[in-house]
């Protein structure tokens, strides 16, 4: 049996996605730490989009929602450092979030709150168009520094291989590649090709069996085969 870190754990959605589709996630955690050390952000579809739509506020939308979660997080265990486990783009929600730096005029200082954050299947490197505001902006502010108060574990799996002239599904996989970061024919997790993922002072890590999406009936980050994939790095 592994021996796993009992830290608090705060979940974070990723883009488009809402807090109940991780509900089987939680459940896989709550295999190795105690179930109430684990909480979901409390996230909807609209606060992604916005109502009157406005996804370029939807990072500050959602780090408000996490600054929230982690405070009551925070108070049900003072002192304990917590851990971030971000999924797919809430994953550099997450890293502006504990940046320290005003974005579109919000700034957070979590502090010692937060021990590390875990990042599954974030592309970090991207050119799609609302995910490369995010981007630039964590690459403009990142420094080795960060990495020594926050250390980032970037987990991303290989699964699937990208071909245009392949089957169905490595056609799909390639179209989802290309749209990300202008290769598609390489291995990602069907979404995001995994060299999107690695970050420069993180430490990268690539998992054989995993899916991107919160799929029901599928084996993703989140199920119980996906999260026994990088709970060691919890």
């Amino acid at each position: 049996m592994m021996d796993i870190p009992q830290n608090p754990v705060v979940i974070i959605p990723g883009v488009l996605f809402w807090d109940t589709l991780y509900d089987s996630m939680k459940e896989a955690l709550a295999l190795f730490i105690p179930k109430e050390r684990v909480a979901i952000v409390p996230l909807s579809l609209l606060d992604w989009i916005g109502f009157p739509p406005s996804p370029e506020r939807s990072t500050n939308r959602v780090m408000k929602k996490i600054d929230r979660a982690v405070h009551e997080m925070g108070k049900k265990f003072p002192g304990e450092p917590i851990t971030l486990v971000a999924h797919s783009g809430g994953g550099t929600v997450a890293m502006i979030y504990l940046l320290g730096q005003p974005f579109q005029g919000d700034l957070y200082h979590p502090g010692r709150r937060i021990g590390k954050l875990i990042t599954l299947g974030t592309p970090f490197h991207t050119h799609e168009y609302y995910a490369k505001r995010k981007r630039d902006f964590i690459f403009s502010h990142l420094g080795a520094n960060f990495f020594r108060h926050y250390p980032v574990v970037s987990v991303v799996s290989d699964k699937y291989y990208g071909n245009p002239h392949g089957s169905s599904i490595e056609k799909v996989c390639f179209k989802f590649y290309e749209n990300v970061h202008d290769d598609g024919n390489v291995a990602g997790d069907g979404v995001v090709p995994a060299k999107s993922c690695f970050l420069e002072g993180a430490e990268n890590v690539t998992i054989p069996d995993a899916g991107h999406l919160p799929t029901p009936h599928t084996r993703w980050y989140g199920t119980k085969e996906g999260v026994e994939q990088w709970i060691q790095w919890l």
